[in-house]
């Protein structure tokens, strides 16, 4: 389900639950008010709710159609009673998301505009090359890649078309890998830059659902085991913590490395269990994590709008060069004469 539609959603059931209207009539409200191709998965958890499944169990029967974070989430609002609240924090975290996505996408308006006028003006170097003829009455290819005239330009412009759909239908399949915490998320981990915000939104994540749980009074394993479910991402082994747990260890060492959390979250666990604060410290250290994010996805925005910037005035000197050389060959060859 599309983020926008999702978190919009997501606040209405939050309104709604928090007046005091069942979650089966306020969910069987928003199935009518969600695009028509969704309208089945609605169903799907209607059906689930009216016998009795909680809400991240119904939900998770329309297979595919909500993320893995946003049904982990939902688990520990099932789990501690605060379904409310927790569809608010998802509502706002899906927001929040929605808002990075857009500043990112118009970051990169002016590269993508930049580099369509270069392709486009190749096009026309390509199609006016045609009207130029050799001595022999060929028509000159001034660029150097074997196309000229009206039947290169279409060649051409057949290439770029198919370059696009490939990399539309990459950029889709990646997406949804992504969302899914699929392998694109495991592989962006690994790319500077992207991979620290990557682990910042999973920590993220896995802090907003461990406070909520953590507020509502959960013992630490029943905490890690929600927390873990709404950040996929983050790997913990319940045999190994229940262990460390039953042999004396704090939370926080019994996490310290096998999970994959940020220093500061540990810390934050470690200082909650002493102060009987972890709920209000893991808040904290989720919005930091938010920022983090938020910072190291425009950092990587802004490079791949140098990287098309750089793309950009390669091709036009490629161009000036070859058109310079073209001519200087003209010249030449005339001396020779």
């Amino acid at each position: 389900m599309p983020t926008a539609v999702l978190a919009e959603m997501l606040g209405r059931l939050s309104i709604a639950v928090s007046a005091g209207i069942d979650m089966r009539r306020a969910w069987a409200g928003e199935a009518g008010r969600v695009p028509r191709r969704w309208r089945s998965a609605m169903e799907q958890v209607s059906r689930a709710l009216a016998e009795g499944e909680p809400l991240a169990g119904a939900m998770g029967r329309a297979a595919g159609a909500f993320p893995p974070f946003v049904l982990g989430m939902i688990a520990v609002g099932d789990a501690t009673g605060h379904e409310a609240e927790t569809l608010r924090e998802v509502s706002e975290m899906l927001r929040a998301g929605l808002r990075s996505t857009r500043e990112l996408l118009r970051g990169l308006i002016g590269p993508a505009i930049q580099l369509s006028a270069a392709v486009a003006v190749v096009g026309l170097l390509i199609l006016v090359s045609g009207f130029i003829r050799d001595g022999e009455d060929r028509p000159v290819d001034i660029l150097g890649i074997g196309l000229s005239g009206l039947p290169g330009l279409l060649t051409y412009l057949a290439a770029v078309a198919g370059l696009v759909a490939m990399l539309a239908l990459m950029g889709n399949m990646l997406l949804g890998s992504w969302r899914r915490h699929g392998p694109a998320r495991w592989l962006a981990v690994l790319v500077p830059v992207v991979g620290p915000a990557a682990r910042a939104a999973e920590a993220a994540a896995w802090c907003r659902a461990a406070s909520l749980a953590s507020g509502a009074g959960l013992p630490a394993g029943r905490l890690v085991s929600l927390a873990s479910s709404a950040a996929p991402g983050i790997s913990i082994d319940p045999a190994a913590l229940e262990e460390r747990l039953r042999c004396g260890a704090s939370l926080a060492d019994a996490l310290t490395g096998q999970a994959g959390l940020p220093r500061q979250v540990l810390e934050a666990i470690d200082v909650g269990e002493l102060t009987g604060t972890t709920a209000e410290g893991l808040a904290r250290v989720a919005e930091a994590c938010d920022e983090q994010a938020r910072s190291g996805f425009s950092a990587a925005a802004r490079g791949v709008g140098f990287l098309a910037w750089g793309l950009v005035a390669g091709l036009i000197a490629l161009v000036i060069y070859r058109i310079f050389s073209f001519y200087l060959g003209m010249l030449q060859d005339a001396l020779r004469i």
